[in-house]
C-alpha cells in the first residue's frame, strides 16, 4: 500500500470518527489507489460504494488538510463524483 492512501486512510478515520456518515463511498486517488468509507470506517480497498469521488493525490490532501473545499473541488473540476450525489455532499460536509 503506498503512503499516500495510508496516510488518506489515518486522515479520513479521523475526520469521520465524530460524524454520522452512513452509506459507502469510494475515494479513488489517482496513480494511488483506492480507500473505502463505510460504517466501518476508512481502509484501503476497491470496494463497490454507494459514490465514488476521483481525484489527483495534491487535490485529495488539499481536501484533508482543510486547504480546499470538496464542493469547490468538484466544480472546478478536480474532484469528479460518480453515484449518490446526496451522499457525496454530505461526505463533503463532514470533510470540510
Amino acid at each position: 500500500m503506498s503512503k499516500v492512501i495510508e496516510k488518506a486512510v489515518v486522515a479520513l478515520n479521523e475526520k469521520l470518527a465524530e460524524s454520522d456518515f452512513g452509506g459507502s463511498a469510494k475515494f479513488v486517488i489517482e496513480g494511488e489507489g483506492s480507500v473505502v468509507v463505510d460504517a466501518q470506517g476508512a481502509r484501503a480497498g476497491d470496494d463497490e460504494a454507494d459514490v465514488t469521488l476521483t481525484a489527483d493525490a495534491d487535490t485529495f490532501q488539499s481536501m484533508m488538510d482543510g486547504d480546499t473545499n470538496p464542493t469547490a473541488a468538484f466544480m472546478s473540476g478536480k474532484l469528479t463524483v460518480d453515484g449518490d450525489m446526496g451522499l457525496a455532499m454530505k461526505l463533503g460536509s463532514v470533510l470540510g
